[in-house]
């Protein structure tokens, strides 16, 4: 087939076949234009604000600076990038400080699902001027399409004049430099409406090759023009091979569509090149388009992929509505699993456009239905706490009453009841907390230390006590191993519990006696042949036993406690979120070495579990 002969989808692309996918407002931007109609008219001697500009370390005060210096100085079609650049600039800050301001809302004790952003007059004040933005493009498109219909009456009056050529009676020299300049003004005549193009583009050149036929100018003008014809169509052709090496396949077939305008416009060549040359101008796009479409095709799956995804999530997010929710631990510990959910959903990407607003919707309800929930729970419970509140007030007030007394037996005894009465009391509210229990605390602390100082006054049961615990240190020093690992294990704990209920020994003593205890231990302790968790959980009933013997020891106990059950709970949510990830893995031989990763940690935490509960174990013996 020759150049003219091809089917449209392999001829020399017009911007039908060639744009389908570009919107209307690329369109717009390709396009050398005016602003507000005006063609390409700004202040004299004003300074212009640049274009393509790196916004994305802009704070969003400039940004807002930024973009209206453009509306007051640009053309409305130099500024399309830029400004779609500043738009997402502006919003990612503005979710950027909204994130902090809750991180920080939470910080301070507020709950993640009552944070309410507030309104920013930045972001109004950007809002204005982006919607100039979008009335003024959307008026130049207006006059872009009374400007086609304009251009297209031009150019056919351009083909009727090169058709009347034919019929001059002037010079061929005259004749070919009026030819020339009707080409000229067809150059430099805009675009036309899409649907026209393709028959005014035939046309033209139709009329072109009637009137090199016709007046038959001499061989060697017209072999000049030919030659300068075929030049300027191999440069089009190699810049078409170099935009495969473009890794940006939108952006290679955005460029291709303005060479093949520029083929357009390029007269005609040798006949004896000319096949050969569109078969090398269309094979590179060919190549193009392919990629293009391979791309939109793995785009396509992509997005599918991610809706399978996403409506995964929702359905897990609606189990977790099908499930009775009695206690807050079940609604902490589901609200925890239901922002993880979120946190995966924020990872997905896009899913196909038709799909990617509903199964966001369904996502959203689900949420939104359960942390509505979670509210009317605790405002429920709330009321609970109230009560808690004004029971563990009451506590107080009879542990203040009685944190002076000196009868020690009895005042200790109804201490004793007073703290188990105050742990079977619920929770109170969060605010009342932390200041209601340094309360409690203080009254019962005052007292038992009034108790320690006036039993540990007695210097005498002091030296006595060293005595004791010196014999065990040497016990311990002394201490042979058998082959009954576990009586010797037994036999040592014992003789710690003997240590630790020794009473109280010359405070100038005290450091010296517990360090060599502990030293002894652990000398010991490294010979037995015991794994890490074991001799953890050793050595720390030594660290209790000194807590236990310092000023304010039940303060210190628990606080260590406090800190225990904190790493307990943290390791518990860590084992959580490692479990279910591992059902968000694929099946495949690339993820099988990931879930075996995570089941070890999980394993570890678990045996980390193990050894903080019996951390705790040994901080409850002391309480």
């Amino acid at each position: 087939m020759t150049e003219k002969e091809q089917p449209v989808e392999n001829q020399e692309p017009v911007e039908e076949n060639l744009s389908a996918s570009t919107s209307k407002s690329e369109e717009i931007d390709e396009q050398e234009v005016v602003n507000n109609a005006n063609p390409g008219k700004v202040e004299e001697n004003s300074e212009l604000p640049p274009l393509n500009v790196n916004y994305s370390e802009t704070a969003r005060p400039e940004l807002v600076e930024a973009l209206r210096l453009l509306l007051m100085h640009r053309t409305i079609t130099e500024i399309g990038r830029d400004v779609e650049n500043i738009r997402s600039s502006f919003y990612r800050k503005l979710n950027q400080e909204s994130a902090a301001k809750k991180a920080t809302f939470i910080e301070e004790g507020g709950n993640a699902e009552e944070f309410e952003p507030a309104e920013d007059p930045l972001e109004e004040e950007f809002r204005e001027l982006y919607e100039q933005y979008k009335i003024r493009r959307n008026e130049y498109a207006k006059v872009l399409e009374e400007e086609k219909d304009l251009n297209l009456k031009k150019k056919l009056d351009i083909i009727e004049k090169i058709k009347n050529l034919v019929h001059t009676q002037e010079s061929l020299n005259k004749t070919f430099n009026e030819f020339r300049d009707l080409q000229r003004d067809w150059r430099e005549t805009g675009p036309v409406p899409q649907g026209e193009l393709q028959s005014l583009w035939e046309n033209y050149h139709h009329n072109v090759e009637v009137f090199y036929d016709f007046i038959k100018i001499n061989k060697e003008l017209r072999d000049l023009d030919l030659k300068k014809n075929l030049e300027a169509k191999i440069q089009l052709c190699e810049q078409a091979e170099e935009l495969l090496l473009e890794p940006n396949v939108t952006k290679a077939f955005g460029d291709l569509q303005k060479l093949h305008a520029d083929w357009r416009e390029i007269g005609p060549v040798p006949r004896e090149k000319k096949d050969e040359i569109w078969e090398r101008f269309r094979e590179a796009t060919n190549q193009i388009n392919r990629k293009h479409q391979d791309y939109y095709l793995s785009l396509k799956e992509e997005q599918k992929s991610n809706l399978d995804a996403k409506t995964h999530l929702c359905e897990k997010i609606e189990e977790i509505l099908k499930k009775q929710l009695e206690s807050p631990k079940d609604w902490n510990i589901y609200s925890q699993e239901v922002i993880n959910i979120q946190k995966m959903w924020r990872s997905i990407g896009f899913a196909p456009r038709k799909d990617n607003n509903r199964v966001y919707q369904r996502f959203r309800t689900a949420c939104d239905e359960f942390f509505s929930r979670k509210r009317d729970y605790f405002s429920r419970h709330r009321e609970d706490q109230h009560e808690n509140l004004q029971l563990k007030t009451d506590l107080c007030v009879q542990a203040e009453a009685l944190m002076n007394n000196k009868e020690w037996k009895k005042t200790t005894d109804e201490l004793i009841n007073i703290q188990k009465r105050w742990k079977e009391i619920g929770p109170v509210p969060r605010k009342y907390s932390d200041a209601l229990w340094a309360r409690f605390r203080n009254a019962c602390d005052t007292f038992f230390q009034n108790r320690s100082e006036h039993f540990s006054s007695q210097d005498g049961e002091q030296i006595e006590n060293l005595k004791l615990k010196t014999a065990l240190v040497e016990k311990v020093r002394n201490f042979t191993l058998t082959e009954n690992q576990a009586e010797d294990l037994k036999e040592l704990k014992k003789v710690q519990k003997e240590f630790t209920d020794v009473g109280h020994v010359p405070l100038d003593k005290k450091d010296s006696i517990q360090r060599e205890f502990r030293e002894a231990l652990h000398e010991v302790f490294d010979k037995l042949d015991l794994d890490d968790s074991k001799k953890e959980v050793l050595r720390f009933r030594q660290k209790v036993d000194n807590l236990a013997q310092s000023p304010k020891g039940k303060n210190r106990i628990s606080t260590e406690r406090e800190k225990m059950v904190n790493k307990l709970k943290q390791m518990e949510s860590d084992i959580t979120l490692w479990e279910n990830n591992i059902g968000f893995f694929a099946k495949s031989q690339k993820s099988e070495s990931l879930i075996r990763e995570i089941e070890n940690k999980i394993q570890q935490g678990r045996e980390r579990i193990q050894t903080l509960r019996e951390k705790i174990d040994l901080l409850d013996q002391f309480d």
